[in-house]
């Protein structure tokens, strides 16, 4: 650069005042590359978390998949998007429980979404397999009805997250390993 400078002839102050400014503007762009690449970070958690949270409830969603493309990207810590995954969509079947909860005060409404008799052939299934069912909870189809009923059943909040938790961390690991696996 100082060869352009000298043969445009600028004067020292002003190869000094040029050189500020030219660090000026790429420390600006430095720094907004950062708050954008921080933003969209941000973004792929919130996005992440978001869709773990719905696919735990009783709302079709696919948390997998996402965090599967999240990994392979590799822009975000792994650890950090099992964490996310996992915190949300053990929140999720936490609402699921809550649901399930307080479920039965609507049973006898007509627009009630279970009959009585499906109710009662899952929670004689709960029964049977106790609280140790509920580390299937991680398996899509039946996952989502099992931590329903454990609401109905008044499963205590505290054995229904430590359970759930075991079993949701578990899936995800397993799907970040393939998805490293796959990546590398």
């Amino acid at each position: 650069m100082k060869l352009l400078w000298r043969r445009r002839g600028a004067s020292p102050p002003a190869r000094e005042a040029q050189a500020k400014f030219i660090f000026a503007v790429s420390a600006e762009w430095s720094v907004s590359k950062a708050k954008c690449s921080n933003e969209m970070q941000d973004m792929a958690y919130l996005s992440l978390f978001s869709v773990a949270f719905l696919a735990a409830t009783v709302l079709p969603a696919h948390s997998e998949l996402l965090l599967a493309g999240l990994l392979i990207l590799g822009e975000q810590p792994a650890w950090t998007l099992i964490a996310v995954a996992t915190a949300g969509n053990v929140l999720g079947a936490g609402v699921n429980w809550l649901l399930g909860r307080y479920l039965l005060h609507f049973q006898d409404r007509r627009w009630f979404p279970v009959k009585k008799e499906k109710l009662d052939k899952a929670e004689a299934w709960y029964r049977k397999y106790g609280r140790w069912s509920l580390l299937l909870s991680w398996v899509p189809i039946v996952g989502n009805p099992l931590t329903v009923i454990a609401g109905v059943l008044r499963e205590p909040l505290a054995s229904f997250y430590l359970i759930v938790l075991a079993a949701k961390l578990g899936r995800y690991l397993v799907l970040a390993g393939i998805a490293l696996q796959w990546a590398a």
